[in-house]
């Protein structure tokens, strides 16, 4: 049986490189957390770790709150994550995922706490859970999904799945290099001349756009709007003009919406006239997808499923925000969504069953994809567990915006530096001024150590210089 028995949690604050706009937020900075869980497993005990941002007015949109507010109720739902999760003994880290997940749901019911919110403190416990486990098996993540030592019951997510494993529906082996997306944040200066004087970052990192395609060799973009007609239209038209330019035909983009649309209707309008207005025929067959353009508060509403019926030659588009429950998905590919995200923040066994579900819709030849997004996670573990998933899960296009919008690992502890270096060199490499930032080489990563190690990251994290907070 599977029992918690100890917990930790850490946290760091972390000052970005420059200002990140995505929706309704500027981010200048935000808490980074560790959560270092000791399990139980029929009497020997293992260590895992998680981490994520503490990200305000991304789970819950809403202008009113102050930030510490949000970021108070974020460490909420993670201790009584970690509460429920004192209470269980399960057999499997599936069922143990299972029970703590209904119960976390059930206290987010009494106290009103959305579900996306909800879950995040148990996708924290999940992803220790995980690692834990994989430790303790000395396994990797690829082997304990392929040969379900999780013990993952496909139907108990989605029925259509029922008597089907993950070895069933995964890649039987996960891509070792995918793109890496770059994300143009709505504030984002597109060319080195737009920067002020007094904004330039002088860290040894590229700042503009076109700075970072020729420092990285991106090739894969994630282009923020929000629903102003005439300043998306003329950043999009700049871009196009960038893209021609500095990739020729070698580039794909996605467009996140980023919940800007509240009146359904009102988005087939702005997308017949965004391409009527911006580049050609050539640059809009580079769209990957768009990435939830309407609130959540209407995107799972039956008005979408009236529109899709009237809009047959409409992009592909996906759900992120309104992936906050099991059944979201299922949901929205009934209104005529071609699928979801996927980032470790809505859950890894979550993230694995949906997986399969649009695997198996492929299968019969419907169309379906899972993207890869980001919430901004840096090393040194969040972004590798993420990536571990990511690419378990087949997906070949992550969004990476953490390594932009966060000066690598410069303001971690030394030792944590030095531990990326040694045991992920394929992954990050030394700056000139002698911290690691991640080693995006041609538009790409590199994730053989990320995919060898048990789950993301190699080795014993020494987290001792950090700041230990109470649970």
């Amino acid at each position: 049986m599977i029992q918690l028995r100890d917990s930790e949690l850490f946290r760091i604050q972390l000052k970005a490189r420059m200002p990140f706009r995505y929706g309704i937020a500027t981010m200048t900075e935000v808490p980074h957390v560790f959560l270092r869980l000791t399990f139980d497993f029929d009497g020997t005990p293992a260590t895992g770790v998680s981490a994520d941002h503490l990200p305000p007015k991304w789970f819950t949109k809403d202008p009113k709150r102050a930030l510490d507010e949000e970021i108070e109720e974020m460490l909420l739902v993670l201790r009584t994550a970690v509460v429920n999760a004192r209470q269980l003994s399960a057999a499997t880290p599936f069922a143990f995922w299972r029970e703590l997940y209904a119960a976390q749901a059930a206290w987010g019911v009494t106290n009103k706490i959305p579900p996306l919110l909800a879950q995040f403190g148990v996708t924290l416990v999940e992803r220790a859970l995980i690692d834990a486990f994989c430790r303790h098996t000395k396994t990797t993540l690829a082997t304990a999904l392929h040969e379900n030592t999780f013990g993952i019951e496909l139907g108990d997510i989605h029925a259509s799945l029922a008597g089907t494993a993950p070895a069933d529906w995964l890649p039987a082996q996960p891509p070792v290099r995918v793109f890496a997306r770059h994300t143009v944040g709505l504030s984002d200066a597109l060319t080195d001349e737009e920067i002020p004087a007094d904004e330039k970052v002088a860290d040894g990192l590229p700042q503009s756009l076109v700075a970072c395609i020729r420092f990285y060799g991106m090739r894969h973009f994630k282009l923020k709007i929000n629903g102003e007609s005439a300043r998306d239209q003329q950043r999009l038209a700049q871009m196009a003009k960038i893209f021609a330019a500095e990739c020729g035909d070698d580039y794909a983009f996605s467009l996140d919406g980023n919940e800007s649309f509240h009146e359904v209707s009102a988005f087939k309008d702005y997308v017949t006239n965004l391409r009527a207005n911006v580049g050609d025929d050539a640059f809009w067959s580079k769209l990957l997808f768009i990435e939830q353009p309407w609130h959540r508060s209407v995107a799972l509403s039956p008005a979408i499923g009236e529109l899709a019926a009237a809009w047959p030659d409409r992009p592909p588009i996906i759900i992120d925000e309104s992936d906050a429950e099991i059944t979201s998905l299922p949901t929205a590919l009934s209104l005529g969504y071609a699928g979801t995200s996927h980032k470790n923040c809505k859950g890894v066994f979550k993230g694995a069953a949906n997986a399969c579900l649009l695997a198996q819709r492929r299968s019969r030849g419907e169309t379906s994809m899972m993207s890869g997004e980001d919430l901004s996670n840096v090393a040194p573990v969040a972004v590798l567990q993420d990536l571990a998933a990511q690419a378990c899960f087949g997906i070949t296009s992550v969004e990476r915006n953490g390594h932009h919008y966060f000066a690598g690992l410069a303001q971690f502890p030394a030792a944590l530096q030095q531990h990326m270096l040694t045991h992920h060199a394929d992954l990050f490499v030394k700056t000139d001024a002698g911290w690691p930032r991640l080693n995006v080489d041609h538009g790409h990563l590199e994730l053989g150590s990320v995919l060898a190690a048990p789950f993301g990251y190699a080795g014993d994290l020494d987290l001792s210089a950090i700041a230990i907070k109470s649970l």
